[in-house]
């Protein structure tokens, strides 16, 4: 693969087959952030799980404590008096079946959607687009939820929903790349030990194979353990 000037004058920073602790991973993944814009940075995890096995299927969400440094659109799928407590939660967009037409159309100005239990089966009607896009509200993740209110505040606030893909690799929001590095940090230490308490009672010998840090376009480096 061609790679560009820019690209390669990250790679010169530092030392790719080395593995770094946080702190000074945090430092490299800034210093190696050569686009013009506030870089995203992201976590992977590369996770000694099988999730062809029902019981190795990590999926969760959680909040980062330095928030993620996005704002997330919500859209609520509710009816009666929680449209109001939605709207009051500070939701973007509420709205009942009317709004799933809307949907059904091709309207999809929002990131997240929230919705109540009684409103799922008419959700599931929209699998075929809402799934593709990751945008099926779950349970697991705290999307679907009688406590519309609380969960539209945790992802203001910064949640962030994490899956292991089918090779076993979890990749999660970290920040942005202006955070300053305590930030970052902090928010590395919370995802780190969630996935800890996320493993597996079926995994034998190691769990966590190897950590990668990176932003936009930038390399990825390796973090200790």
């Amino acid at each position: 693969m061609k790679r560009s000037k820019n690209y390669k004058n990250a790679l010169a920073l530092y030392d790719k087959t080395k593995k770094y602790p946080v702190a000074e991973a945090v430092e490299l993944v800034k210093k190696t952030s050569f686009v013009k814009y506030d870089a995203t940075v992201r976590v992977s995890f590369k996770l000694n799980v099988d999730p062809r096995h029902a019981d190795q299927q990590i999926r969760g969400a959680m909040v980062l404590p330095a928030g993620t440094g996005r704002s997330q659109r919500v859209l609520v799928v509710t009816q009666g008096a929680k449209i109001e407590e939605a709207k009051a939660a500070g939701a973007d967009f509420v709205g009942d079946k009317e709004i799933l037409e809307e949907i059904k159309k091709g309207w999809f100005d929002f990131d997240v959607i929230v919705a109540t239990p009684d409103m799922m089966g008419e959700l599931g009607k929209l699998g075929r687009i809402l799934g593709p896009k990751g945008l099926m509200p779950n349970p697991k993740t705290g999307t679907v939820t009688p406590n519309i209110a609380a969960a539209v505040e945790e992802i203001k606030k910064g949640k962030v929903t994490y899956r292991v893909d089918k090779e076993g690799n979890i990749n999660c929001l970290l920040g942005k790349a202006s955070f300053d590095n305590a930030a970052l940090e902090e928010n590395y230490n919370a995802i780190y030990q969630q996935i800890l308490r996320a493993r597996p009672a079926a995994v034998k010998g190691t769990y966590v194979l190897n950590i990668t840090i990176s932003s936009n376009m930038g390399p990825g480096i390796r973090v200790e353990a």
